[in-house]
């Protein structure tokens, strides 16, 4: 009788690459898990697209959560088309579930991986000095989904939004990027504010930063920043940071300026987690549905891949890190190759491509004895 373990993953491709770069990461896992023999994957697809959304009007059914609380984890490609309003495929899908699953986490590596030309020239020349984990508080702030509209339709239109945050949720994340900046080799966490104009919210997000940090003197380094001066230490002086950890709008806006620093959004991953692990948690790549390029088969699937590496990390508890490792180099094996590089990396390679190199070079790396 096999020992072989099996992860139940929920895959929703859902809009524009999502599909393809879904595809693309299910073929990689398959290979990794092929070539490594002790686990396997066992995939529900849903399709909870936008689509879906226009011929039937909803993205997800009343028992969503109950359906996705079944699988170990969820593996996510992208949402939103034109024919239907961003704050309605959020909010009626992605959202909800990183609030409902306890995804209060959202983890956001960011490194130059070979293969990849950064635009800024100092990061050409010594790509090492960008190596960051972008830290998100992914529950409330800036996304709680709190206020309202009154006379919408008129021309005295008023909206609130309405920005939480609570102490529970600031301490929480807090702890998570303090242990996470412990357990790298350079122990430094820098926290992204802007107290200085939101004097109510962000001043506890300050002073729940001040009280945790008594916790780790002398064992982690830390320093702050007000978020606009942080896009400008971030271009200039990259080397000077390592974890950073910022709110649900800040980490969303600093983690796609550190995508484009590192050479692409195609390639920058995220994972959504809850620590707990009473919930799946969902990995997904952070670009979006992109459809000025959907169903032409070029989308860069790297993003998607190390994704997948991040997921098969937390899964692993530890015992995977090794397997999540041998992917990640199977990856920039093929990026190095200026053949299997995408458009967006200055190649002309498709998504197929790209992904049948990956799954090669996977049984070449992962098979290694």
């Amino acid at each position: 009788m096999s020992n072989k373990k099996i992860y139940k993953i929920a895959a929703i491709p859902g809009d524009g690459i999502g599909v393809d770069i879904t595809e693309a990461a299910v073929q990689a896992l398959d290979k990794l898990a092929e070539t490594n023999g002790t686990f396997s994957f066992e995939y529900t697809t849903f399709d909870w697209s936008s689509s879906a959304y226009l011929e039937r009007g909803w993205y997800m059914p009343p028992d969503w959560a109950e359906q996705l609380r079944k699988h170990d984890a969820i593996y996510f490609g992208a949402v939103g088309w034109p024919s239907v309003p961003d704050h309605i495929s959020l909010w009626q899908m992605i959202l909800p579930i990183r609030q409902q699953m306890n995804q209060y986490v959202n983890v956001r590596p960011t490194r130059i991986l070979r293969g990849t030309r950064a635009p800024v020239s100092q990061l050409q020349e010594k790509p090492s000095d960008l190596d960051w984990i972008i830290v998100r508080e992914n529950s409330e702030g800036e996304y709680a989904g709190q206020g309202g509209t009154t006379h919408g339709h008129g021309p005295n239109a008023i909206a609130t939004e309405l920005a939480i945050f609570t102490r529970v949720g600031i301490e929480r994340i807090m702890r998570f990027a303090f242990e996470t900046a412990k357990s790298r080799p350079r122990k430094k966490l820098t926290m992204v504010t802007k107290s200085n104009a939101q004097r109510h919210g962000m001043v506890l997000w300050d002073t729940v930063f001040n009280d945790v940090a008594k916790d780790y003197e002398g064992v982690v380094e830390h320093d702050k920043m007000l978020v606009d001066a942080m896009t400008v230490r971030m271009v200039n002086k990259p080397e000077s940071m390592d974890t950073i950890v910022a709110t649900n709008l800040h980490a969303d806006i600093l983690s796609d300026l550190a995508a484009a620093l590192a050479g692409s959004i195609g390639i920058a991953p995220s994972s959504n987690l809850d620590p707990t692990r009473e919930n799946p948690s969902m990995f997904e790549p952070i670009h979006g549905s992109a459809p000025d390029i959907a169903g032409q088969g070029i989308a860069n699937p790297v993003g998607a891949f190390w994704s997948a590496a991040e997921m098969v990390r937390w899964l692993g508890k530890g015992d995977l890190d090794g397997v999540a490792d041998q992917f990640m180099e199977a990856i920039e094996n093929v990026m190095g190759d200026p053949k299997t590089r995408t458009r967006d990396m200055g190649g002309s390679a498709s998504t197929t491509e790209v992904t049948k190199a990956v799954c090669e070079e996977i049984g070449r790396v992962c098979g290694r004895k």
